[in-house]
């Protein structure tokens, strides 16, 4: 019984020397870097940026600055899905959508919010109090009270007007110089949009001072834009439109009625002349888009804030001519009017 108990604890401890040695040839195993014995990495988690997005309605010149915004992030290493969540909002030009999406997102957990044209800012900057805001596509920031400084905005709100107030100047002396036959200029306007209202006040002091009359064709929504435009046929003898949401969405009813009737068609923003209208005194909303990209960036990884961020206004203006546009308009596109323009390859639309 002695000698079986004395070579069973021989057994056992010769058991426990092998284990040992195993458990020491595995760590030494994993020092060396074995594949199945590799810890855990220690990295942080690459960051993923929420940004939401409120859009008044979808047309070209809003679509524009929505994909120079993202492109700007993409460029500086923030890309939709990989490291990026966007979060769109269209409201289809409906105030109660619009207001509806605001406060989803003031609800949410964004990093950073943009709101594409007047409306849609505003109602983001009424409802979100915590997240930093950008805004796109404004005309007057100040008139529609988003903020109360364009040099030091302050609160959690900056961004970019699309409007530099010498662009509707130089396109009503575009007209007052080339075209002496225009004595009236019609105007397809929602006046429920403040942007516009103001847009159109400084573009009838500006035909004023050149003996030219304003006549405001009125709409409420956009299936009503052609029946404006159609209602100013014999009583103006060049159309014209500004950054009006409602109407710009309803632009190809003025086009058509424009081609027709032979009246020449202005614009206030590029797209449109890029459609069909005639001139105007602008820039590429992707550029603009681009630039509010920059800014969030800026705050996404630079960790700038809004609050001492200055409100920019487009500073690259030039005279956009569509030459298609004026053939189907009747429009005799002098030497004159060609040599206004300052980069003819980009801005003389062929």
């Amino acid at each position: 019984m002695k000698k079986k108990a004395l070579v069973s604890l021989v057994l056992s401890a010769a058991l426990m020397v092998v284990a040992g040695c195993g458990q020491k040839a595995e760590t030494t195993s994993a020092a060396g870097g074995s594949p199945s014995a590799t810890p855990a990495s220690t990295a942080a988690p690459q960051k993923t940026y929420k940004v939401a997005i409120s859009q008044i309605v979808e047309h070209p010149s809003l679509d524009a600055t929505r994909q120079g915004f993202l492109a700007a992030l993409k460029d500086a290493g923030i890309v939709e899905g990989t490291n990026l969540k966007v979060d769109f909002n269209n409201a289809q030009g409906d105030p109660a959508n619009n207001l509806s999406i605001a406060q989803k997102i003031a609800s949410a957990d964004a990093d950073l919010v943009l709101g594409i044209a007047t409306p849609s800012a505003l109602a983001v900057v009424q409802q979100v109090k915590k997240a930093p805001i950008l805004f796109a596509a404004v005309t007057d920031p100040l008139a529609a009270k988003i903020v109360n400084n364009v040099d030091k905005p302050g609160g959690n709100v900056s961004g970019a007007s699309d409007t530099n107030p010498m662009a509707v100047a130089q396109l009503m002396d575009f007209v007052a110089t080339n075209m002496p036959k225009v004595k009236t200029v019609g105007l397809v306007i929602n006046e429920g949009e403040p942007n516009a209202v103001i847009m159109a006040k400084n573009a009838e002091q500006s035909l004023t001072k050149h003996g030219i009359k304003l006549i405001k064709a009125p709409v409420t929504n956009t299936s009503e834009v052609k029946q404006a435009a159609q209602s100013l046929v014999g009583r103006a003898d060049a159309f014209l439109i500004t950054l009006d949401n409602t109407v710009v969405s309803g632009v190809d009813g003025i086009i058509q009625i424009a081609n027709e009737k032979h009246i020449p068609f202005f614009s206030s923003d590029r797209d449109t002349v890029e459609k069909g209208a005639f001139a105007t005194v602008g820039f590429k909303y992707y550029d603009h888009g681009y630039q509010v990209g920059q800014m969030a960036v800026d705050i996404l990884k630079n960790g700038k804030k809004p609050a001492d961020m200055k409100v920019t206004v487009p500073e690259k203006l030039d005279l956009i001519l569509n030459l298609k546009a004026a053939k189907a308009q009747g429009i005799d596109v002098t030497d004159a009017m060609k040599n206004g323009v300052k980069d003819k390859e980009k801005n003389i639309i062929q």
